[in-house]
């Protein structure tokens, strides 16, 4: 009779300690709108498994080089975009938040299911709980309740995933805002210094009553950036780039980065494409990023030729000039750091068993490309400033461990009639 009292204390607990964490409803900020423009976003990721950069681009159908520069990674190294990141490695994936149904949100993701798929491992394994079960299949008009019901193989879907604009800015200041997903351990003290901001600022934002998240809550995270002044011709207007970090534009011929020293945008020419438009600012032979000095008893003139934007296929420049005190020195540039190889784990963490191979992800691989060298790795730091309220949307989390219940049922007749 101990020995029995035993299984079923253990089996038990078992079920408590797998059934609670699904108990809670997750939180997501929301941005309601109109219309029908977009911003510049960021999804936090944490990769399930091993993939190659171009795997985790394909996920999101996003540019190899484009996730490598959102995250200071070395983009114009040979090969860059077949490098593998190891699982568990956090990466911001750059995308476009748009306006759907009313709310701000990332709709430009496919997905074609393959066998074995459910929207239970999608939204919790393959998307790392940037969407949830109930997301997917309502935007995808499913008729299934159940998130592990197993999806038709080849069946295309969107991915809706969270983001919000709040204007590109946070208490006036240019602000790029990345989507975080909260995991288990994480308190939002300790959210806010890992991004250098206040718990207030992230209450503000996301309209919280208290400095409480729970596991799987999405977070929006108000990132310091540079703004460009780009005109609305230009194909690349609202570029925005997060301080520490790249982006790419016009067609990867030019690269635009955000810090260290101010947070002022600096584009100069990248070259990753095959043929690009000329980069010579107008009546002159200064090219894109070009700076020059000239001494003179009353100071330093200087001239330099900066970026405005891609118009109807061509690269805007204008140049500038003008005496200031002292001649600028060398213009300081984020560190490009080649992409990590490993990640501590917990020895606890395995991958889910019914995780889909990432090579079999959907979406297209854009051309990659860069330059700049290398260094160490560590995620840029940033800090952030009080900036616009959201509102929250609950959303249930899978219910897939109550299946146990009726395994743990089982075991015990069984064991009864033995």
């Amino acid at each position: 009779m101990a020995e029995l009292l035993r299984f079923v204390a253990a089996a038990l607990l078992m079920v408590v300690v797998v059934v609670s964490p699904w108990s809670a409803e997750a939180k997501t900020t929301i941005e309601p709108c109109s219309g029908s423009d977009s911003c510049p976003a960021l999804l936090g990721y944490t990769l399930y498994a091993d993939m190659k950069v171009s795997e985790v681009a394909a996920l999101f159908g996003a540019d190899p080089a484009a996730l490598l520069a959102a995250n200071a990674l070395d983009f114009a190294a040979p090969g860059a975009a077949h490098r593998i990141l190891p699982m568990g490695l956090f990466v911001r994936v750059p995308t476009r938040c748009a306006c759907a149904d009313g709310v701000r949100k990332s709709v430009s993701v496919r997905y074609a299911a393959r066998p074995g798929d459910t929207l239970a491992t999608l939204a919790d394994v393959v998307f790392a709980g940037l969407a949830s079960a109930d997301q997917i299949r309502n935007e995808n008009a499913l008729a299934s309740a159940d998130p592990d019901a197993p999806l038709d193989a080849g069946q295309k879907l969107v991915i809706p995933l969270p983001c919000v604009c709040f204007n590109s800015s946070d208490n006036n200041l240019p602000a790029l805002y990345l989507s975080y997903v909260v995991q288990v351990g994480d308190t939002v003290p300790a959210i806010a210094a890992s991004y250098e901001t206040t718990v207030t600022d992230i209450m503000n934002v996301n309209a919280m009553g208290s400095p409480v998240a729970a596991p799987g809550d999405i977070l929006a995270i108000p990132l310091p950036a540079c703004a460009s002044t780009f005109p609305k011709s230009a194909s690349d207007h609202g570029l925005i780039v997060a301080n520490g970090t790249y982006a790419l534009t016009a067609g990867n011929c030019v690269q635009c980065s955000c810090g260290p020293g101010s947070l002022n945008l600096y584009c100069t020419p990248a070259s990753l494409s095959g043929s690009c438009p000329s980069m010579q600012c107008p009546n002159s032979n200064v090219m894109l990023g070009n700076v020059s000095t000239h001494p003179t008893t009353a100071g330093c003139n200087v001239s330099s030729c900066s970026y405005g934007g891609f118009v109807n296929g061509t690269i805007a420049t204008s140049l500038s000039a003008g005496l200031q005190p002292k001649c600028p020195g060398p213009h300081q540039f984020p560190a490009l750091t080649d992409p990590p190889t490993t990640v501590n784990h917990d020895s606890t963490y395995l991958p889910p068993l019914s995780a889909p191979a990432p090579a079999e992800a959907g979406g297209v691989i854009p051309a990659p490309g860069s330059s700049v060298q290398g260094g160490s790795f560590t995620l840029p730091k940033v800090s952030a400033v009080n900036g616009p309220a959201g509102s929250v949307s609950e959303a249930p989390l899978m219910n897939k461990p109550l299946q146990i219940l009726p395994i743990f049922i089982f075991c015990l007749v069984f064991y009864l009639h033995m």
